[in-house]
């Protein structure tokens, strides 16, 4: 019978003795922290063969329940944030499926920087778009305003499309009168087409944290989308 590669390199090693594997082990006394998968094959001594044996079936067991509390509380903030996930998305498809029963483009606007707030569990959400030359207009819409231009680019950065932030110090020009409540932000670029001013989407909150840069963007870049498919239908702009 030939012998398969790993096999003979594992012959064509010198074999160690008990009072060798000992003294290494007494030279090295880390070895069994560094290499904790030996655990996992090393046979428990028996309980009723001294105190020092004792000792190494409890160290071996404390290794045990560490790994397993680690494990237990990997599984935990996985679940938590599996539900979060899918609270976030019940959230945005609520908020999607409103976009599509406003009956009038003024009832879209109500529905985003009124409705919004509620349903996506922030304190404040407004619409903006940039001015495309000269001072922008006074627009008397609630959480509507006009920003001069090339404040996207400012605000979010030049060819990004959104920005999450946990804690920012917001501009009044995109929230008004609420900016002094907003502790976290997320920023959403609005895209029209290729000849109308580019918009935002803003969602404050007084929570820090609530947004921020570590989270994933999927689902607020679909509502974005969403929201400026609905727009261009209202007003009937075309898609390029």
């Amino acid at each position: 019978m030939s012998t398969s590669p790993d096999q003979a390199q594992l012959e064509s090693l010198p074999t160690l003795g008990a009072s060798q594997i000992i003294a290494y082990l007494r030279r090295h006394p880390s070895f069994l922290n560094d290499h904790p998968e030996l655990l996992e094959i090393l046979l428990p001594p028996s309980a009723q063969s001294g105190q020092s044996v004792i000792d190494m079936q409890r160290f071996m067991l404390e290794r045990l329940q560490r790994e397993v509390a680690r494990l237990n509380g990997a599984h935990g903030e996985l679940v938590a944030a599996s539900r979060s996930n899918m609270t976030t998305q019940a959230q945005v498809h609520a908020a999607a499926l409103a976009l599509l029963e406003a009956t009038t483009f003024e009832h879209l606007i109500h529905t985003v920087t009124a409705d919004f707030a509620e349903m996506l569990d922030v304190d404040v959400v407004t619409l903006c778009v940039e001015a495309t030359g000269g001072p922008p207009p006074r627009i008397t819409t609630s959480n509507v305003y006009v920003l001069p231009q090339g404040t996207l680019d400012k605000l979010i950065g030049h060819g990004r499309d959104i920005l999450l932030r946990g804690e920012c110090a917001p501009a009044p020009a995109v929230y008004g009168p609420a900016a002094e409540l907003v502790r976290s932000e997320a920023l959403v670029r609005l895209r029209f087409n290729s000849h109308t001013p580019t918009g935002l989407l803003a969602l404050g909150s007084r929570q820090q944290e609530k947004f921020h840069p570590g989270q994933g963007t999927e689902l607020l870049q679909f509502l974005a989308r969403a929201l400026e498919r609905s727009i261009r239908a209202w007003l009937d702009l075309p898609t390029g």
